[in-house]
């Protein structure tokens, strides 16, 4: 062979690898295009932690994740988006633990009334294997479970009288979840509950259909509730994550290393928007007192008596629930109480 011949096959050689090499970085290269959603108003510390949250992975990722994220219900609510995660349509969605219960029945847990009493028992729970056990509980409903952020202590507003005891509650016409936890609940500590859907709440409230609802601090200020709604009753009754899914159709397209990447981003997301939340709802609540709200807060021996009343109805559901997730859960608490 010739010394142009041969250089002619080398030329042709380094052409080829050329063309694998640009390949590579092409597949190297695919950007992630990912629709995240949820049900909250953008100034929600949700809504902000999102935007962080999408900076985080186009950081870790080295701009390979593209999140655009959709709040306030802008792709449908918490129920719509859980089933546009499921069949692929949508990529991530984070919604509270409530309608996820629907479907997956032990997520019930945080609707037991009372459970946690501060929210270093939340993080060890969420946090820990039973989180985790939960979590992984999704894949079977063809979603994955990243991680938890927060939601909250929920909390009592009402447009009638100030709330500082169980008898304070009774004949009230409250908002309750669509979930058979928070309807027997709230029927046992004396009021009428009535189930309806979040988007159609305020209307309800300000022509008067509606005399109170239940929900987090940053949610009742982000939702302007303090507009049709004149006292605010911190009872600490219940707390809710939010739980971070993610279509399993979407994350079986991942390769390991992008899927450590979302798991790691999912976790700075949460410190970050667990703090963000706590240190607002202490603003919040000065801030919805100077708006005009009157705030009670519930005393130990009143939230005592709660508890006892809602025995029943804690014992219905554990059943439901499965036993061994809320002996778990108890054990898991007992063990920070105890340290």
């Amino acid at each position: 062979m010739s010394f142009a011949s041969k250089g002619m096959v080398g030329l042709a050689a380094a052409a080829v690898m050329a063309c694998f090499a640009s390949g590579a970085l092409a597949q190297n290269a695919t950007e992630r295009n990912i629709r995240l959603g949820h049900g909250i108003a953008a100034e929600h510390p949700l809504g902000q932690a999102s935007v962080k949250f999408a900076e985080i992975m186009d950081r870790l990722s080295g701009g390979k994740f593209k999140i655009k994220v959709f709040p306030a219900t802008q792709l449908g609510s918490e129920t719509q988006m859980i089933a546009a995660v499921r069949g692929g349509v949508q990529e991530i969605t984070i919604v509270a633990s409530a309608p996820v219960a629907t479907i997956i029945k032990e997520y019930m847990l945080f609707d037991l009334p009372f459970l946690f009493q501060n929210e270093k028992e939340v993080d060890a729970v969420l946090d820990g294997k039973l989180g985790q056990r939960l979590l992984d509980l999704a894949e079977s409903k063809n979603m994955i479970g990243l991680c938890y952020w927060e939601n909250g202590f929920r909390q009592v507003t009402n447009s009638k009288r100030p709330v500082a005891s169980m008898e304070d509650m009774s004949g009230l016409k409250l908002r309750v979840m669509q979930n058979p936890v928070y309807i027997d609940a709230f029927k046992a500590l004396g009021t009428n509950a009535i189930p309806m859907p979040f988007t159609e709440l305020y209307s309800a409230m300000e022509s008067k259909a509606i005399d109170a609802q239940e929900n987090p601090v940053p949610i009742i200020y982000a939702s302007k509730f303090h507009e049709v709604q004149k006292y605010l009753s911190l009872t600490n009754h219940a707390y809710a994550p939010y739980v971070v899914l993610v279509s399993k159709g979407f994350w079986d397209k991942l390769d390991a290393k992008e899927k450590d990447q979302l798991k790691a981003g999912c976790y700075e997301g949460r410190t970050y928007q667990r703090n963000l939340n706590r240190k607002m709802t202490t603003e919040l609540v000065d801030k919805l007192k100077s708006e005009g709200m009157t705030v009670s807060v519930i005393p130990p021996a009143e939230a005592a008596k709660m508890r006892d009343k809602l025995k029943p109805v804690i014992e219905r559901y554990t059943q439901d629930i499965g036993p061994s997730v809320v002996e778990q859960a108890q054990k898991e608490i007992a063990a920070v109480r105890g340290r």
